[in-house]
C-alpha cells in the first residue's frame, strides 16, 4: 500500500496515464508515417512503443499510486479490498480525464488537428472477446505477478500488452480509458466512438473475471498454508 498522500497518487496516475495514451497514439502516428502502407509494421512499430513505455512508467508510479493507469485495474484492486472505494472513484475519474489530453498532446506533437474523432470501426464478437481475453490477461499478470514476484510486474505487464497486441484481433487495447481517448484520434491507433461501450464493457468483464479466478487461487493457497501448519 502507498504511503503518498491522496493529491500525489492521482498527480502520478495523471501523468502516467497521460503519458502512456499520448505513446499510443503519436506512436501510431510515427508508425502510420514511416511504414509507407505496411501495416505490419505499422503495429510493430506502435507495440514496441507502447510495451516499452508501460514498463517504465509502472517503475516509476509504481511505488507512488501502484501505476494502475487503467480502469480496469483499478477495479480489480477496489475488488480485492485493496484500494479504497472513492480512490478508486477518483483514480478512474482522472484516469480517463487526461487520457484525453494525452490524445491532444500527441496531435499537436505532429501538427495534427487536435480535435478529432475516429473513423476506424472496431467491432463484431471477436474483438469484443479479445477485448474480454486481452483484460483478463493483463488484470492475471498484474494479479499473479505481484503475488509472487513484485519486482517483475513492469516487465510482465510490458511484455503481455506487446504480445496482446499480436495475438488479439482488437490489437489489445485492454484499457477503458486508453479506449475513450483512442476514439478522439484518426490514426493508426483510433476507434470509432460508436464502437467503444463494447470495448469497455468487454475489458471490464475480462477484469472482473480475473479478480474472481485469481481471487479463488488466493484463497485455494492460504487454506494449503493453514493445512500445513
Amino acid at each position: 500500500m502507498s504511503h503518498y498522500p491522496l493529491p500525489q497518487r492521482l498527480a502520478a496516475e495523471a501523468l502516467g496515464t497521460a503519458t502512456l495514451v499520448m505513446t499510443v497514439v503519436g506512436s501510431g502516428i510515427m508508425a502510420d508515417t514511416l511504414s509507407g502502407g505496411n501495416v505490419a509494421l505499422a503495429l510493430l512499430g506502435n507495440t514496441l512503443a507502447t510495451g516499452a513505455m508501460l514498463i517504465v512508467l509502472i517503475l516509476i508510479f509504481g511505488p507512488i499510486s501502484g501505476a494502475h493507469l487503467n480502469p480496469a485495474v483499478t477495479l480489480a484492486f477496489a475488488l480485492r479490498g485493496e484500494t479504497k472505494p472513492r480512490v478508486a472513484l477518483a483514480y478512474v475519474l482522472v484516469q480517463i480525464a487526461v487520457g484525453l489530453g494525452g490524445v491532444l498532446a500527441a496531435h499537436f506533437m505532429f501538427d495534427q488537428p487536435l480535435f478529432q474523432l475516429s473513423t476506424t470501426a472496431r467491432t463484431g464478437a471477436g474483438q469484443w472477446f479479445s477485448e474480454a481475453a486481452a483484460t483478463f490477461g493483463l488484470v492475471a499478470t498484474i494479479l499473479g505477478t505481484v503475488r509472487h514476484r513484485p519486482e517483475a510486474v513492469p516487465y510482465a505487464v510490458g511484455l503481455f500488452i506487446s504480445a496482446g497486441y499480436w495475438f488479439t484481433s482488437s490489437t489489445s487495447f485492454a484499457n477503458p480509458a486508453v479506449t475513450v481517448a483512442r476514439a478522439l484520434t484518426r490514426s493508426f491507433s483510433g476507434i470509432l466512438p460508436a464502437d467503444v461501450p463494447a470495448f469497455v464493457v468487454a475489458q471490464l468483464m475480462g477484469a472482473l473475471v480475473a479478480t474472481v479466478v485469481f481471487g479463488w487461487f488466493a484463497a485455494s493457497a492460504s487454506r494449503l498454508s493453514d493445512l500445513g501448519k
